[in-house]
């Protein structure tokens, strides 16, 4: 009886020796000859330290909203899917601190500190732009509900790098001074076919050489409009920040001898919050100073 019982023993040894060498020669047999390919992949790790800026951009959108019917000189609808692709975006990302988008582009911006997919460019470009791509489908039905999407939208992005608070701040500023100019332009532009009967040749023709003070008289005393009475999402664009926002719900809660009481719950939490405001002078950063982090490194 010891005997075999010091046979079975020895056999089961050997069954995971066996066993050991053959899970120890499959990972040596995973590492094929083939391995060396992957020395051709770029390393694209962003520089630390710097705020890693992820744009994009739509692809060809003149011809798309032309085929969807998008309102001119704004869409509330196409801007409002803009704004809710990005705060899904920012919601799966939480390392973006703030968003600011106009038109058909957003930008999404990094924390400097972030270690997400080890700093890798192309891994946060592809992940944003294919995150805000899939919500702009996804979301379509909600802002378009009686217009079909005719044909997938799409995307390109784009990584620059802000070594600098000022320096992020001058890109953000940069992008909302492109938003007021092309609105301004736009709003006069199609005022003029709309309201004033001229074709597209025509209106642009009479914009050619303007600066921003003619565009406005041109508004206020052909059509008496007040551009600074236009919505602040035109001119300003929309910038999207986490803010703590308190939460309040109601819930029955059964107590001995009282039956059911109603209590009123108020939480805290993080959340995107949307605002179309001022982002080149210094009282929105003054407000919210937890958006940037100090240039001392």
């Amino acid at each position: 009886m010891l005997r075999l019982l010091s046979v079975n023993f020895r056999g089961l040894t050997e069954h995971k020796t066996l066993l050991s060498l053959k899970f120890s020669t499959s990972s040596v047999m995973a590492k094929s000859k083939f391995e060396y390919v992957r020395n051709f992949e770029l390393d694209d790790t962003c520089l630390r330290n710097c705020y890693i800026v992820v744009r994009l951009d739509g692809r060809n959108f003149h011809k798309f909203s032309e085929q969807h019917n998008f309102m001119k000189p704004n869409d509330n609808r196409a801007l409002g899917l803009m704004s809710r692709s990005a705060r899904s975006v920012m919601e799966e990302l939480e390392d973006i601190t703030i968003a600011y988008g106009q038109s058909d582009e957003f930008s999404f911006v990094f924390k400097r500190s972030t270690t997400w997919f080890k700093r890798r460019a192309s891994k946060l470009m592809t992940h944003v732009t294919s995150q805000f791509s899939s919500s702009f489908v996804y979301f379509w039905k909600e802002y378009f509900a009686e217009q079909p999407l005719l044909y997938p939208p799409s995307f390109d992005g784009r990584v620059v790098l802000y070594p600098s608070n000022r320096n992020l701040r001058d890109y953000l500023s940069w992008r909302q001074a492109d938003c007021h100019i092309n609105n301004l332009y736009n709003t006069t532009f199609w005022t003029l076919v709309q309201e004033g009967g001229l074709t597209t040749t025509q209106a642009e023709e009479r914009l050619s050489g303007t600066q921003a003070a003619d565009k406005n008289e041109i508004l206020f005393s052909e059509f008496n409009i007040n551009y600074n009475n236009e919505s602040s999402m035109h001119k300003k664009g929309t910038t999207l920040i986490w803010e703590k926002v308190n939460e309040t719900t109601t819930k029955l809660i059964k107590r001995p001898n009282e039956g059911e009481t109603e209590v009123t719950v108020t939480r805290t939490r993080k959340k995107v919050t949307s605002h179309s405001c001022d982002i080149i002078g210094d009282q929105f950063w003054e407000e919210h100073p937890d958006i940037l982090e100090s240039d001392q490194c």
